[in-house]
């Protein structure tokens, strides 16, 4: 895990990776508690922003519907709501 990697500039994908990692890490229960504790808030930092990049996705996300013509217009995604 490359500590020096600021949260923000990861990908999710990058994210969710060392997130699990630091997850694994923190579940042995067999660090010393300065190293538990950094990983720990690694991983808030981590999990705050995998958050905020879902959020951004779900923003983004639209959903082609047919119109009246026959033809599909794009429009802004309407999911049942369930998370």
């Amino acid at each position: 895990m490359s500590r020096a990697k600021v949260v923000d500039k990861l990908n999710y994908e990058q994210a969710f990776s060392e997130l699990e990692t630091v997850v694994e890490r923190l579940g042995t229960g067999d660090l010393p508690l300065e190293e538990a504790l950094a990983l720990f808030e690694r991983g808030q930092a981590l999990a705050a922003h995998c958050s905020e990049l879902l959020e951004q996705s779900e923003l983004k996300l639209r959903q082609l519907v047919p119109n009246e013509t026959g033809g599909y217009v794009e429009t802004d995604f309407e999911g049942d709501g369930s998370r």
